[in-house]
């Protein structure tokens, strides 16, 4: 029961986690559909809880960190990390998942709308891993820059770094940690995908509303750390998120447009 009553709690002091994660999961099962749901999102909930269990304990992946210990008794916790926390990680794997498909899929003109080709050597292939690992170290460069400061905002202060580093606080071994997780975790959905269940049914093409909803929430989740960081009068943080994201934006709006060249994908 008291596992329950924390559950419920953790999320009346998240909602915008859930809220996230629910959108995430709506688009996934119709993009995936729900066997390729569930792994994708469980190996990233894996992969992401083992890194900050061995972080918090020795410094790899993200750097030395701990968490304060602050909402202890008003939200869930395994062990010393709050379960909100590396839940967190797998919208934003699938969110950045969808970002690097836009990349490197080819769009055609169906008899429907639009679709993108969705077979399993592209959405498996190197392009797609690389971009979602980018992608999920692009996000976090706004994203823990603000979560450090959640003493100024409805977070709270959850966490702290042991040394703290030369981005706005944060170490940058963070980013690449959070490179990490994203690789290892849509690595190892890829290797699932292709050949556990490559028999499995699959849409080989995704009409472009429905992955256009993955990009529509990474950027979401994007806009409401920017609001947050102004909000609490971060002004030069907030202004260098945006700059970092003005190419990127380019590139995705040139694809979605249909304007920019596909490139050529190689086997795995």
């Amino acid at each position: 029961m008291e596992f329950f009553s924390l559950l419920i709690s953790t999320v009346l002091l998240r909602p915008y986690v859930f809220v996230f994660l629910g959108m995430s999961l709506f688009s996934a099962i119709r993009l995936l559909g729900w066997t390729r749901t569930q792994w994708m999102f469980s190996l990233t909930w894996a992969v992401a809880f083992l890194c900050e269990f061995s972080s918090t304990r020795n410094g790899f992946p993200f750097g030395e960190y701990y968490y304060t210990g602050s909402t202890l008794g008003e939200e869930l916790y395994i062990s010393n990390i709050p379960f909100m926390d590396s839940l967190s990680f797998t919208f934003l794997l699938y969110a950045s998942y969808c970002l690097a498909l836009t990349c490197v899929l080819s769009m055609r003109q169906g008899g429907a709308g639009s679709t993108w080709d969705i077979n399993v050597r592209d959405r498996t292939s190197w392009p797609v891993i690389v971009l979602t690992a980018l992608f999920m170290m692009f996000i976090d460069i706004v994203i823990d820059p603000v979560a450090l400061r959640g003493d100024r905002w409805f977070l709270g202060l959850i966490y702290g770094y042991a040394h703290p580093g030369v981005y706005f606080g944060v170490p940058l071994e963070n980013f690449l940690g959070w490179a990490t997780v994203g690789g290892l975790s849509i690595g190892l959905y890829s290797v699932v995908d292709r050949y556990r269940l490559s028999d499995s049914s699959f849409p080989q093409e995704a009409i472009r509303g429905t992955l256009l909803w993955g990009v529509g929430l990474y950027y979401l989740v994007l806009a409401f750390n920017l609001v947050m960081t102004f909000w609490i009068g971060e002004i030069l943080l907030g202004m260098v998120g945006c700059l970092i994201y003005l190419p990127v934006s380019f590139l995705i709006t040139l694809r979605i447009l249909g304007w920019a060249p596909v490139p050529a994908l190689k086997d795995v």
